[in-house]
């Protein structure tokens, strides 16, 4: 027997759902969180940028 069928012959509302809360309040976590490969994108970018900028000052 289930528990919603216990439940409901015992005359008990049905169970509530627990909420998980977001309590991470720093944002960076997040970013990272949701896009994992955020930090490499960003570092591949920066080395690229400085690799073209050293090109150009060489010339």
């Amino acid at each position: 027997m289930g528990e919603a069928k216990r439940r409901e012959e015992l005359g008990l509302p049905p169970r509530e759902k627990k909420v998980a809360k977001n309590d991470s309040k720093n944002k960076y976590n997040q970013l990272l969180n949701k896009y994992p490969y955020f930090p490499y994108i960003l570092g591949i970018s920066l080395l690229i940028i400085l690799i073209i900028d050293l090109v150009n000052y060489y010339k």
